[in-house]
């Protein structure tokens, strides 16, 4: 799958300004690598550096997208007509080592540790971390819940 191509817009149901996920760089069915570039009018912008609420929702926008994509087959990455509804049922650890100044492009990569699917929704535990130019920022592990709406 050509990752150029996929608009995040159609695995995720955030907008600007609380769309936290610039890029996709690469996924499949078990992982997922994200880039995002803080900017100046970011509202999670915090004194010229980007806040520990936005790094944990960049890490759960990041998570979301692996689970939100087996919705999609690999010719359909515009999601046409479907659905879905999400939320972060755990954080089962968290880990914030430093927080990236605005204007740094951060890289976010997860990885589903396991998941339980029944016909209505889908269950993961997924491992996160967040980088900036080889430097862990933050590392967690949480709990999502998606299902797709009628």
């Amino acid at each position: 799958m050509n990752c150029q191509d996929i608009d995040i817009t159609k695995f995720l149901p955030h907008r600007e300004p609380f769309l936290m996920v610039d890029h996709v760089l690469s996924i499949d069915d078990e992982h997922v690598s994200t880039a995002f570039t803080i900017k100046d009018e970011c509202i999670f912008n915090d004194k010229g550096f980007f806040n520990e609420a936005g790094m944990t929702e960049n890490a759960a926008q990041t998570c979301s997208s692996i689970v939100g994509k087996s919705y999609f087959d690999d010719e359909d990455t515009n999601g046409l007509g479907t659905k879905l509804i999400g939320f972060i049922s755990a954080i089962k650890s968290l880990k914030i080592l430093s927080c990236p100044k605005v204007g740094s492009t951060i890289k976010t990569h997860a990885k589903i540790i396991s998941k339980l699917e029944t016909e209505h929704y889908k269950m993961c535990s997924i491992q996160c971390s967040i980088t900036l130019a080889q430097e862990e920022l933050l590392s967690c592990e949480m709990n999502l819940f998606i299902r797709e709406l009628n």
